[in-house]
């Protein structure tokens, strides 16, 4: 029977977020409104869903806000080169093929820089989760647009407006052979557990994008009073659950932007098909 030392510890502390730190390395450096921590802490809660053992846990990332990501966690850790995530963690997995691999990126680091490993990763389909931390800036140097930086929106390296179309990154991961492609954002926080949940337990490529603020740049540069007004407007406002867009009209619908599982299909893992093929030379050289 538990004392009532014990039941007031498991109300005051329900879900123990510490474990899974590294608290020689907080607090974090990210900037006040930044929804980089709301996202770091729905990851832990479906890493802890998933029942994933930290030791069994790869986490990689490139360069960027997001990707000082690992260097909070306490799981095997990977803060690589711009742009590099997807090539690095692709070779963990070759290597380590019962490790689970998880990306953790943003929308420049992903689908600029590191474009074309993030097509060809999301081609083979290999066994990997990839969170790309959509805030439509380079906020980590200085507020420059980024792929997915909304037409005439105002950035340092845009301050007429910008006129360049942005990206959607779920229809990139898809078109290029991701077999798991969803959305979530920062504000729709139980939501976006289960979405990560549900992408880790996948088989092949999951891509999440994660759309999430960044008040200090693009959120002062494009006149958001606030970071919960960023919030509110762009991700609370700008976006509807695909389950729900069902029950809108076209004109209801206008402008929003689809959150939940967007693509899901079964296809031969990448690693799998690799080791088949090697054992299969192998034993016809016998």
């Amino acid at each position: 029977m538990s004392t009532i030392a014990e039941k007031k510890e498991k109300v005051s502390v329900p879900f123990d977020y510490n474990k899974y730190l590294r608290p020689n390395k907080l607090p974090h450096i990210w900037c006040p409104g930044c929804g980089h921590g709301i996202v770091l802490k729905a990851m832990l809660r479906a890493i802890d869903r998933a029942g994933l053992e930290k030791d069994n846990i790869c986490m990689v990332s490139g360069i960027g806000c997001s990707s000082r990501t690992p260097g909070y966690v306490d799981f095997n850790t990977l803060h690589t080169l711009h742009g590099r995530a997807m090539a690095f963690a692709t070779g963990v997995k070759l290597a380590k093929p019962e490790m689970k691999v998880i990306v953790i990126t943003g929308d420049g680091d992903a689908l600029a820089i590191g474009g074309n490993h993030f097509i060809h990763a999301c081609r083979r389909n290999i066994d990997m989760t990839v969170l790309v931390m959509t805030n439509s800036t380079y906020g980590m140097t200085g507020g420059q647009y980024s792929p997915t930086t909304p037409l005439d929106a105002i950035a340092t390296t845009s301050r007429y407006g910008n006129i360049e179309p942005p990206f959607d990154a779920c229809e990139m991961a898809r078109a290029s052979g991701a077999t798991f492609v969803a959305r979530g954002t920062a504000y729709h926080t139980i939501e976006l557990e289960k979405t990560i949940h549900d992408a880790l337990v996948h088989k092949g490529t999951s891509v999440i994008d994660v759309i999430d603020a960044c008040p200090t740049y693009f959120g002062r540069a494009n006149k958001y009073k606030s970071a919960t007004h960023m919030m509110e407007e762009i991700e609370k406002d700008g976006t509807v659950n695909v389950k729900q867009a069902e029950k809108l009209t076209p004109e209801q619908r206008k402008g929003k932007v689809l959150r939940g599982v967007l693509h899901k299909v079964e296809r031969p893992e990448y690693c799998e098909q690799y080791e088949n093929l090697i054992m299969q030379k192998a034993t016809s050289k016998k």
